[in-house]
């Protein structure tokens, strides 16, 4: 396990450090191969499916780089990331990336491989797996602003369509990855700290809801109801943290969305502004289902839960404790960031 987190850490540092094409790529990976015995280590027929459609995405996103870092090389003669890039291999690149972080249209492996894998390494997945391609988007930025607009549009649009008919939780989560990728990279033409200001509040909220899953041991909207019972101040500051994945004030969530619409209309594109916050309500209506399944329905009464045992638990709930304060309070913090 040390091994395969170690090469994990290895693989996109390795990637945050390169400045060479073929680093870069062998990085992206070092960290993919890392993570496929993570994912298949419960040998569930469902864990092994999931595995295997990661490993083929991830596999081709990977080529598709190869393949236009090589043409690049090849145009312009330097394998260099922080030298402007040709037209069509940046194009090419933007795509893969996109299939390497799930973005839509491309994003169809992301739900499927989620639901398949047991809450941390879908914590691990939807955080850390992330980081690298995020970085190479940043580095090779701004490339071609109709297919990066597309491409936020989109994924703010799918995220938050996709996930209002779901009942599986990790499934819901995907969705709401999607469409804050899509926030991220509708903002990272103009202003690549934004984007990255956005990933690092993105990252303590889905730590702090996977986690908080893991402790309610749910994987389904149903199984939430009976987490009253199990841990009760967890359940009352859980439909905080939710609504600040959702982007509302006073949470921690509303600080990158606000700061991303206001650049957006500074940069006189308000269609795809209005687009965006309008997106962000169909996300809001799931995150509400949640936390209404979680925070208001008592457990026999009209949601079949099984009722879990209720046992001290073991695991350390630092780390939740401290990513639920950061998701719910960091707002007074938006002066300082600006």
């Amino acid at each position: 396990l040390s091994i395969l987190l170690l090469s994990l850490g290895l693989g996109t540092t390795l990637t945050f450090a390169s400045s060479h094409w073929l680093l870069a790529w062998m990085g992206l990976e070092i960290s993919t191969l890392a993570i496929i015995p993570l994912m298949s280590q419960h040998h569930h027929p469902r864990a092994v499916e999931a595995t295997t459609k990661y490993f083929i995405t991830q596999a081709a996103a990977a080529a598709l780089i190869l393949f236009a870092s090589t043409t690049n090389a090849w145009i312009t003669g330097q394998w260099d990331i922080n030298f402007d890039l040709h037209f069509f291999p940046a194009s090419m690149l933007t795509m893969a990336l996109a299939l390497k972080m799930g973005l839509a249209p491309v994003h169809f492996w992301l739900p499927e491989v989620l639901q398949g894998l047991d809450l941390t390494t879908g914590l691990i997945l939807s955080t850390w797996q992330k980081l690298a391609p995020f970085i190479l988007m940043c580095q090779i930025m701004p490339v071609n602003s109709s297919l990066i607009t597309f491409l936020g549009v989109t994924s703010t649009l799918v995220g938050g369509w996709g996930g209002l008919n779901q009942t599986q939780l990790r499934k819901i989560l995907a969705y709401s990855s999607i469409a804050h990728l899509g926030w991220m990279i509708l903002v990272m033409q103009f202003n690549q700290q934004l984007a990255l200001l956005a990933l690092i509040i993105y990252i303590p909220m889905t730590f702090s809801t996977f986690m908080i899953f893991k402790t309610n041991s749910s994987t389904t909207v149903n199984t939430l109801a009976a987490s009253w019972a199990k841990t009760p101040a967890l359940t009352a500051i859980t439909p905080m943290i939710l609504l600040s994945l959702g982007g509302l004030p006073p949470l921690s969530g509303f600080m990158p969305k606000w700061m991303i619409l206001q650049e957006l209309t500074k940069q006189d594109i308000p269609l795809t502004a209005s687009i965006a916050a309008l997106s962000a309500l169909l996300s809001l209506y799931f995150y509400l289902r949640v936390s209404y399944a979680m925070t208001l329905t008592i457990s026999p009464n009209n949601l079949n839960a099984t009722t879990p045992w209720r046992l001290q638990t073991t695991a350390s709930t630092l780390p939740l404790a401290i990513s639920a304060t950061i998701s719910a309070m960091l707002l007074p913090l938006a002066p300082a960031t600006l």
